[in-house]
């Protein structure tokens, strides 16, 4: 059947879901999976960045696979490779099977994100950031939901079980992959490439350019997410660790949605970048010369600048390509900015241990305002003549 556009969005979004659904499982039931596979701390640091480098080594493939089947069948089957492998994670159980199983879904969620701006673009054309927010809606909507409903809610239902919490979070993702199964039009056919070129173009400066500045968004939301607990711990103020992560999450909801309303002409403005850098340095700032309440505050603007960074670099490739070369380009952005953001945060850690000073560990997100301030103002200028963009108006 061809879908409605209520029906796209509603698709769209469950989709942008399944991308962290399962993902964000695991941090709740880590003690769980501690006590009865005897993880040490190596051990679950290893299981709760494995699918960070795999997004960061797998994502070009998802473009071979959107110029191999189209962005919808390519979206389809990355859904069913992240459902069951979600669902085997807790099988037997072991720990060969959980890292193995949790390996195989990075690369599902790798494969299909480059599908997203490709199938926004498609089932979007004239609208494709209202495409983009929708699918960056849910992804964040995603790591909120079963973050916050696994041990309240779902553990209960299950017995327990960490093993069987994970099987259910799976039935969403292929509920999903059901229904864009019985989905037919032409957007498959349009965002395959009629030469097949799938890898990276590295002489490509718009790869660098959007990789770099989706790296900005990773810096700070990551960023926040590792350090913020225990720079509250050092500062004398655990009491807040709950409140500000909330704030710093909660916050990101409202960024997609930004993006996807408000016109591209203006987001594109270099003014727009220049506020967006000055609002991280003011949230650094304030968290760590003030703490407190402000320092809440300021985990909740952390949150919302770097969703917004996020979404945009999301919208950017389908805006800035043709069709065909939309998945080349976002599967090259993905593997750039995952893997300097994979990096950033290792030399963020290291420099807190090294001057043993806790503000150290927010330096990169320093850099992240700088990118966004140089390079958002350059894609901005881009934007302006970008075809998609004048003629949405």
């Amino acid at each position: 059947m061809r879908p409605s556009p209520v029906v796209r969005i509603v698709l769209l979004w469950l989709a942008g879901i399944d991308l962290r659904l399962t993902l964000l499982a695991v941090p709740p039931v880590i003690p769980l999976i501690h006590r009865d596979l005897h993880l040490n701390e190596s051990g679950i640091a290893a299981l709760s960045n494995l699918p960070v480098l795999v997004l960061a080594g797998s994502s070009m493939f998802g473009a071979l696979l959107v110029a191999r089947l189209g962005a919808r069948r390519a979206l389809v089957s990355g859904l069913w490779v992240i459902a069951l492998s979600s669902a085997l994670r807790g099988a037997g159980p072991s720990v060969a099977t959980l890292f193995a199983m949790t390996l195989v879904m990075g690369v599902g969620i790798a494969l299909i994100q480059p599908a997203f701006p490709s199938l926004a673009r498609a089932w979007f054309p004239d609208r494709i950031a209202f495409g983009t927010g929708v699918w960056a809606n849910g992804l964040l909507c995603g790591e909120s939901i079963s973050a916050s409903l696994t041990i309240p809610f779902l553990l209960p239902l299950v017995g327990g079980s960490w093993e069987r919490s994970f099987v259910a979070w799976s039935i969403p993702v292929a509920v999903t992959a059901l229904a864009l199964g019985f989905v037919r039009d032409a957007g498959d056919a349009t965002s395959r490439p009629a030469n097949g070129a799938w890898l990276p173009d590295v002489r490509d400066r718009r790869t660098w350019m959007l990789g770099v500045f989706q790296s900005a968004a990773s810096l700070t939301y990551f960023g926040a997410n590792t350090f913020l607990p225990d720079f509250l711990h050092a500062t004398g103020e655990p009491q807040l660790v709950a409140a500000a992560l909330a704030a710093l999450n909660v916050a990101q909801i409202p960024a997609s949605l930004v993006v996807g309303l408000i016109p591209m002409r203006i987001l594109g403005r270099r003014e727009t970048s220049l506020f967006v850098a000055l609002l991280i340095v003011v949230a650094l700032a304030g968290m760590i010369a003030f703490g407190g309440a402000v320092a809440v505050a300021a985990a909740a603007l952390l949150g919302f600048t770097g969703a917004y960074i996020l979404t945009m670099s999301f919208a950017l490739p389908a805006l800035l390509a043709p069709p065909h070369e939309i998945a080349r380009l976002a599967g090259g952005t993905f593997t750039v900015g995952y893997t300097i953001s994979f990096v950033t945060t290792l030399l963020s850690g290291a420099a807190w241990d090294l001057t043993r000073a806790p503000a150290a560990a927010f330096l990169p997100m320093l850099l992240s305002a700088a990118i966004v301030a140089v390079l958002g103002s350059r894609l901005g200028a881009a934007l302006q003549t970008a075809p998609a963009v004048r003629s949405a108006g």
